[in-house]
């Protein structure tokens, strides 16, 4: 569980700046590495695994301890995430940007119904996030997640996901990657996000349509890996076991513990 999150993470890695607008690629090229959106997944996962309240505290206290261990990630973190770290008295920032969808797939294997899944999603996000497309965008990504995990097909979370946060994912990957390019936003990354996944038929597929889009890669393919693994519900092993040499084990015991 949240291991497809940061695998599209990884992988997408490279691609955030120089788009490959293809499927065709070594699939962990040697200069990827996880960035600023595994280490706020982690965070993420730990905060759901310490306080069984979900307290905005607890979940402050996660983000800024793996902030400050992790602070020079490959690609570095937002400028307002960043800021924000840092500061003294810390604040929602009003962001709509895709942050809040990237670190929220753990919330989407918490809890056993949906409405907590949103609401929790929703307090995920507003830490930070507390602009309507910055929340939607978290809501989406874990409730895609919640849904796949429980068996609903690609039409029922298609269509749950369009009905609830009114977002156009009737296009295609193609369509998508002749005109695409970077977008930090969830209103800009979600969709696209979801998209890769629909059109997918396993989970490395799903990974290779992610990067092929562009865009912001490694938090699109982030989402879009999260997505695939609760759907699809294993994830080659090579590609596991390739995740697991490179990540630290801090976040192995992190995963560890949140699976249980």
């Amino acid at each position: 569980m949240i291991l497809g999150a940061i695998i599209g993470d990884t992988v997408g890695s490279i691609y955030e700046f120089n788009n490959h607008k293809s499927v065709d690629f070594e699939f962990f090229h040697p200069r990827c590495e996880f960035t600023d959106d595994s280490i706020v997944t982690v965070a993420v996962a730990k905060w759901l695994v310490i306080d069984k309240q979900h307290t905005f505290e607890k979940l402050e206290e996660c983000l800024v301890d793996f902030g400050k261990r992790y602070p020079n990630p490959m690609g570095a973190y937002g400028n307002g995430y960043y800021k924000w770290l840092h500061s003294d008295n810390r604040r929602p920032y009003n962001s709509w940007g895709n942050g809040s969808a990237m670190r929220v797939s753990s919330v989407g294997w918490a809890f056993d119904t949906l409405e907590e899944t949103l609401e929790i999603a929703k307090k995920s996000a507003e830490i930070t996030h507390n602009h309507p497309e910055g929340i939607k965008g978290a809501q989406a990504t874990a409730a895609a997640i919640f849904l796949a995990r429980n068996g609903k097909s690609k039409q029922e979370i298609k269509d749950y996901i369009e009905e609830t946060f009114d977002y156009d994912l009737g296009r295609t990957c193609a369509r998508i990657r002749s005109t695409y390019d970077f977008d930090g936003s969830c209103q800009g990354t979600v969709p696209e996000a979801i998209i890769a996944f629909l059109e997918s038929f396993d989970f490395e597929s799903a990974i290779r349509l992610g990067v092929s889009l562009g865009g912001d890669t490694d938090t699109l393919v982030c989402i879009t890996g999260g997505i695939a693994e609760a759907f699809y519900k294993e994830i080659p092993q090579w590609i596991v076991d390739k995740i697991l040499s490179m990540i630290p084990q801090e976040f192995k015991d992190i995963l560890g513990e949140f699976n249980k």
